[in-house]
């Protein structure tokens, strides 16, 4: 765990913004990009970047079984990425797909998908109809403290995107761990209205 001056002093000597925005929803030309989180990153001046931590197989849990229509602990594809700005690392983001839809595809492979995995999914014949997301704040779990090198007490934001083909086939959940102090969230609505 690493304690607040540690932390602060890091941010120091690394000489950059710890705050980044994730916008909801995602802006049409953002949404299009190869990486959502590389084109949010350059828009806002910050220098971005993504590791891969982890391509395979891995048991759902009850929100991504429910996302992909699923029952709880039935084996899904995961693949996980650790997103960082100037360094920081900011989120974990982790694509959820069944693997009677993608296993054995190239989405299976090791490394990010090139151009992106939303068009990997499209050149498999599944074509996006509509997503929902939800937003929940928590206290980290598991491994999140230490791989988003959070403060002591500091809470996540974790946002659940659950997308749907045209006919309605649930064909890919998001998970994304935000490090709360890290981010700002905004909201906007459509085009013409102003009800909240």
């Amino acid at each position: 765990m690493v304690k607040r001056d540690e932390w602060s002093s890091r941010a120091v000597e690394r000489d950059r913004p710890v705050i980044v925005r994730r916008a909801l929803p995602t802006e049409p030309a953002v949404r299009g990009s190869a990486s959502l989180f590389m084109t949010e990153a350059e828009r806002q001046g910050v220098r971005a970047d993504r590791r891969m931590l982890h391509v395979g197989p891995e048991p759902a849990g009850p929100y991504v079984a429910e996302a992909l229509r699923i029952e709880p602990g039935t084996d899904v594809l995961a693949r996980r990425k650790l997103l960082l700005a100037n360094d920081v690392p900011v989120r974990i983001a982790t694509s959820y797909l069944r693997l009677d839809l993608f296993g054995g595809t190239p989405l299976a492979e090791p490394d990010f998908v090139k151009p992106s995995l939303q068009a990997g999914i499209e050149a498999l014949g599944h074509r996006f109809g509509w997503a929902e997301e939800r937003l929940i704040a928590r206290p980290p779990v598991g491994s999140e403290p230490d791989t988003l090198e959070l403060e002591d007490g500091e809470w996540v934001v974790e946002i659940l995107r659950m997308s749907r083909s045209i006919e309605d086939v649930p064909i890919h959940a998001l998970e994304t761990i935000c490090a709360a102090s890290r981010h700002i969230f905004p909201i906007a609505q459509v085009t013409g209205a102003d009800e909240f």
